[in-house]
């Protein structure tokens, strides 16, 4: 039911944006650790989805949230879940880190 309501963004859509430092932009990666350690988007953090209720303080509304993860799916829930918290600028890496590396793109280690 949300679903349309989530902004998407295309892997190489967003390797322009962490290439270009897009200010207040945060590229956050909901994976498990183990997940994340065969790489992920050049300076992304490392915010498990189960962790994301607890640390939502840690976001401001006013940066540009861009929540990733292996397929979309789990990427796809954090963003739900952080506009019913209120937050507005929260994207979807549409296909998650499959098509990160479909597009040809690099997946770096843990920043």
């Amino acid at each position: 039911m949300f679903m349309n309501s989530i902004k998407e963004v295309e892997a190489p859509e967003l390797h322009n944006w962490v290439k270009e430092k897009h200010p207040n932009m945060r590229v956050i990666d909901v994976r498990g650790m183990g997940e994340i350690a065969s790489g992920t988007v050049s300076g992304a953090e490392a915010v498990p989805l189960h962790t994301l209720p607890v640390r939502v303080n840690e976001f401001h509304p006013d940066e540009k949230l861009v929540f990733i993860c292996r397929s979309g799916a789990r990427s796809a829930q954090a963003c739900m879940f952080l506009q019913q918290q209120g937050y507005n600028n929260v994207y979807n890496l549409r296909g998650g880190m499959i098509s990160w590396m479909q597009s040809g793109l690099e997946a770096s280690a843990l920043a």
